[in-house]
């Protein structure tokens, strides 16, 4: 199957992190590339925002549409859908990367809270995929991919974060849905998720440990993982949940190091969430 060349990918929460990275990785193949994320100004101390990320993605050799947007926003993610349709003519792969993070306790979880992780990461899934449908079903290879784990049930997962767990499930559970669901129409679903803890603004501010950083992955390894899953011919792997690691091995890498931040640390990776083995 042919590589990126000139196929529109839309990227939510690509203003930095895992998504910034898959942006610039699907630029460098030539793609059409939609920066979709809520910061357009800069923020006091996360960097980037949809515009500078555009640029860069103009830089790498892609073509790039920035838009601001809430996934929580009905009629806003209805209007990227419908810009990147008016600019480039059609969508041949959405992934939804935006997220919200708060790794607390049912007791120590407001309402506003629980709320807003349900928003962004389960709902945002349907909301998105939902709106795009109509112009994945005009692609000629197209790919939905949302950012969440395997389904490990292990209780240990839901014992001291479970409205975040239950977020992220939620979007997985939707992945074996619509991969059955679209079939039909052969779209391809899946998920992604990572081995390792991913050096994110999500690590250093969401989970507040800076140290972990030092013993995380680059978010490259999850856009190399990303990059394979988009050229995969339609229906072959729909329906998986894959582990980035995992999944490049399939794809015959051998050799990890070069993704760890710190690769004097690549022996003693922390793993992330929900990965039990």
């Amino acid at each position: 199957m042919a590589g990126l060349q000139g196929r529109t990918v839309v990227i939510t929460g690509a203003s930095r992190g895992i998504g910034q990275a898959m942006a610039l990785r699907f630029a460098a193949e030539g793609a059409n590339v939609v920066v979709a994320a809520k910061t357009s100004e800069p923020h006091a101390y996360l960097p980037g925002t949809i515009h500078s990320v555009a640029e860069e993605v103009e830089k790498a050799g892609g073509r790039a549409l920035a838009v601001q947007v809430d996934v929580r926003k009905e009629d806003q993610v209805q209007a990227m859908v419908d810009e990147t349709v008016r600019v480039f003519g059609g969508i041949d792969a959405l992934i939804n990367n935006a997220g919200a993070i708060s790794l607390t306790s049912v007791e120590s979880t407001d309402l506003k809270r629980y709320d807003l992780i349900q928003s962004v990461n389960a709902r945002a899934v349907f909301l998105c995929c939902k709106a795009a449908l109509p112009a994945l079903r005009g692609s000629a290879n197209a790919h939905i991919l949302n950012i969440s784990p395997p389904l490990a049930l292990d209780r240990k997962w839901f014992a001291r974060h479970a409205p975040y767990t239950v977020s992220k499930y939620g979007m997985t559970m939707l992945t074996y849905g619509m991969a059955e669901e679209f079939r039909r129409y052969r779209i391809a679903v899946n998920s992604l998720w990572p081995r390792t803890t991913i050096a994110t603004a999500a690590i250093e501010f969401g989970v507040k440990d800076r140290e972990m950083v030092k013993v995380s992955r680059t978010p490259m390894i999850m856009a190399d993982a990303a990059y394979e899953v988009l050229i995969t011919e339609r229906l072959k792997t729909t329906g998986r949940a894959l582990i980035d690691e995992d999944f490049l091995r399939e794809r015959g890498m051998k050799e990890f190091r070069h993704y760890s931040v710190n690769p004097e640390q690549s022996g003693r990776l922390q793993k992330d969430l929900f990965v039990d083995d």
